[in-house]
């Protein structure tokens, strides 16, 4: 179940986005073009300049991989804090009271107009506290040894998109033996090259390995707050599944005042390839 056959299962080729279902039956590698049909001779003789590979992880590639996903996460930091305050309709309650709840300690209307931004301060600070643990904590995990999670055990696999011989974003897929699923994640694309289809390409690529490795199901779990990345997957053809508000990151310490100043919302998405 491995992909052990990069021309066959593990090469992909973009020229932008396209909207048609992964054509998963097909074993030859794809190309996908905005407003026209790609036809053969053009793959086969003149690729555009804006042209994106999708390929199979190669170790020359470990430091580009992790700036990508380092920045990605970093992303993360001002949106759970800002961003994610409007999906918690109750921490909203909550810091609407304390500030009232100031006013009527301290009397004083200015400092009553100083808490909402000592709120959205510590909102802040806690966000970068546990991010960056969870941050430490991948980078040690399986972002520190690619091969060894993702490229040598089988049903796994790691692809990176190059475009003008960078790189440019990244993917990987892990098999489950336990629900015959392969769980996509890691994805990533550099926010330089984004709105040209390259998320949309590499979260096919998953797709079309598990259909041709004879898994019954593609799974995922975000803790995105942009409404972009939920719309990507909906795209793909997921349909959400479940929902946490109030999710444990790796390296969450859960102590009172993260827990008051760190909330965030994780979604659970499943695409079902075939039924068992």
């Amino acid at each position: 179940m491995h992909c052990s056959s990069p021309k066959m299962v593990c090469e992909t080729k973009i020229v932008a986005d396209e909207h048609d279902a992964i054509p998963g039956s097909k074993k030859e590698p794809m190309m996908w073009s905005a407003g026209a049909t790609s036809s053969a001779s053009v793959e086969a003789k003149d690729v555009r300049r804006d042209a994106v590979f999708i390929r199979e992880f190669e170790r020359g590639d470990q430091e580009e991989v992790r700036r990508i996903f380092y920045e990605g996460i970093m992303e993360r930091i001002p949106n759970t804090a800002f961003r994610g305050l409007g999906q918690q309709p109750q921490t909203q309650f909550l810091y609407v009271l304390l500030t009232v709840m100031c006013f009527f300690v301290t009397k004083s209307l200015m400092l009553t107009c100083c808490a909402p931004l000592a709120l959205m301060g510590a909102r802040y600070y806690y966000s970068g506290k546990v991010i960056h643990g969870y941050l430490d904590h991948a980078l040690h995990t399986d972002m520190a040894d690619i091969e060894a999670y993702y490229m040598k055990p089988a049903g796994s696999c790691f692809w990176v998109a190059v475009l003008d011989g960078r790189v440019v974003g990244i993917v990987a897929a892990q098999g489950r033996e336990d629900d015959n699923a392969v769980e996509l994640r890691r994805m990533s694309v550099d926010s330089r090259y984004r709105g040209k289809g390259i998320a949309k390409a590499l979260g096919r690529r998953v797709l079309e390995f598990a259909v041709r490795n004879n898994y019954a199901a593609v799974v995922l779990g975000t803790t995105a707050v942009k409404m972009a990345a939920h719309k990507l997957y909906e795209s793909l053809g997921f349909r959400r599944t479940g929902q946490s508000e109030d999710y444990r990151l790796p390296g969450m310490s859960r102590s009172p005042a993260e827990r008051l100043f760190f909330q965030i919302r994780y979604s659970r998405y499943r695409l079902q390839l075939r039924e068992e």
